[in-house]
């Protein structure tokens, strides 16, 4: 019997200055009987960061042609591609091929491994961004998981406050490289 994702509302209510976008989203996360509370939080900063009004989740972490997230037009024409992790550079570079952006949101202990053996090829692609999170970061997110949870996000030069009821967490993601226009 094969297990099933394990279902999570979330309420997020979002004011990004650096964008001038401010709006509320509830969201549903499926996150896969594979997949930690870590990266399902990833995933969700990494919308909160990206939001727009046609911005959604991939199929998940099981499904190799979608994304984490992304963003589409009306045509089916991927506007954006966000992948969270540490995904190999040939899908990278393909996801570069196919969306007029890409961005991936690096974390985990092998991190700067991963940056080592892939930065020359990475620094290459024109329309990547690349985001570094801490592990204090993530820790800090994955303390504010809960099945139904009701968050809001302030965005402010760059830097990400993340509050839930009592508990606050700032994130401040470390740019690795710039898509170049």
């Amino acid at each position: 019997m094969a297990l099933r994702s394990t279902v999570f509302r979330a309420e997020v209510g979002i004011s990004d200055l650096d964008r001038q976008y401010y709006q509320t989203h509830t969201l549903t996360l499926a996150r896969h009987p594979s997949e930690t509370d870590e990266r399902m939080m990833v995933r969700l900063l990494a919308f909160v960061m990206n939001a727009s009004e046609t911005l959604e989740f991939g199929r998940g972490i099981s499904s190799e042609d979608d994304p984490a997230l992304w963003d589409r037009d009306l045509t089916g024409s991927v506007l954006h591609w966000i992948e969270v992790g540490l995904p190999e550079e040939r899908l990278l570079r393909r996801a570069c091929g196919r969306a007029d952006r890409v961005s991936v949101y690096v974390y985990g202990r092998s991190q700067d491994q991963w940056w080592q053996q892939n930065a020359a090829a990475l620094e290459r692609l024109d329309k990547l961004t690349v985001w570094s999170l801490s592990a204090q970061d993530c820790s800090g997110l994955v303390a504010l998981v809960e099945r139904g949870m009701e968050l809001q996000c302030t965005i402010q030069d760059g830097q990400v406050m993340v509050s839930a009821a009592a508990d606050v967490v700032q994130i401040e993601p470390r740019r690795l490289t710039q898509e170049r226009a």
